[in-house]
């Protein structure tokens, strides 16, 4: 049996490439009536047809919280399945709405890497991800900074 490959380390990440991830997910009804149980968000755009017929977009909106957790997860087999932490989140922007039955789909550019100042086996690799509905069109982006293991 070959083990799972999950993440990579300090050294295989380079400053400017970008990585086309492989997971995507289509966002059911279920997933976000769930989401927004679980986070008590019950705002009703994101959970009453009625609402919504009279809103701008005239469907249920996905919680954005919902997508940007998505996405970060579509990230970690490239991107933090080895790390040791995240560091920080930043610029997190809504770009687009997100809706019931949307499938999402992301890219993450790698900014800037440094090794650690305390630490000589790890580094920090900042990047930025953004997020594409089945249309190609953005809907999340966000930064973040990962402390990543070196190789052994």
């Amino acid at each position: 049996m070959r083990t799972s490959n999950l993440g990579n380390y300090f050294e295989d990440f380079n400053v400017g490439e970008t990585i086309n991830h492989s997971l995507t997910k289509t966002i059911f009804e279920s997933d976000n009536n769930f989401f927004s149980l679980l986070t008590m968000n019950h705002h009703p755009v994101h959970l009453s047809l009625e609402h919504v017929k009279d809103h701008q977009h005239g469907q249920i909106l996905v919680v954005g919280t919902l997508v940007f957790s998505l996405v970060v997860g579509i990230t970690v087999p490239d991107i933090s399945g080895k790390a040791i932490a995240n560091l920080e989140y930043e610029s997190v922007n809504h770009i687009g709405p997100v809706f019931v039955n949307d499938t999402i789909s992301a890219k993450t550019t790698v900014l800037d890497k440094r090794e650690s100042k305390s630490k000589n086996d790890r580094g920090i690799v900042y990047v930025e991800t953004i997020a594409y509905n089945q249309y190609n069109k953005p809907v999340l982006s966000f930064r973040r900074k990962v402390l990543i293991p070196k190789k052994k």
